[in-house]
């Protein structure tokens, strides 16, 4: 990202702000806002601290050797920068005992949380606009 975008991007921000508060609104809360690029998850404590930060989380568990998980990988970035929902990513080689606690078989495979609990689960490749209406059911 370039500094014109993101000057651009906190320009916006501020407008959205200053508009709000003039319709007497409150701001929305960057803290609970979603994160335009996927998080990078090493273990079950930093995948429940993403999940509860976040209204709705997709999580993709994935291995670099898998060539479907590639596939999938510009999709779900996708997804982060342009929906309400978190993306986090879970290697599946380095976090094995993460990836058998939801019982993923084969990669990849996608967990949707909402509200903190797991409401969904895919694998294998999926088409960019069936995870948007996946993600749009629950925020």
């Amino acid at each position: 990202m370039t500094d014109d975008q993101t000057l651009e991007e906190i320009r916006q921000r501020k407008l959205e702000e200053l508009r709000d508060r003039a319709a007497g609104e409150e701001p929305a809360d960057p803290a609970r806002e979603s994160p335009a690029e996927p998080i990078h998850v090493n273990g079950s404590t930093e995948l429940d601290d993403t999940v509860a930060e976040h209204d709705v989380v997709l999580v993709d568990f994935y291995a670099d050797w898998c060539g479907p998980c590639q596939m999938l990988e510009p999709v779900v970035e996708t997804i982060a920068a342009e929906t309400d929902a978190a993306v986090a990513k879970v290697d599946i080689d380095a976090n094995q005992q993460l990836a058998a606690q939801y019982n993923v078989r084969g990669v990849p495979t996608l967990v949707l949380f909402s509200d903190g609990q797991p409401a969904e689960q895919l694998v294998g490749m999926q088409q960019e606009g069936q995870l948007r209406s996946l993600v749009g059911k629950y925020t």
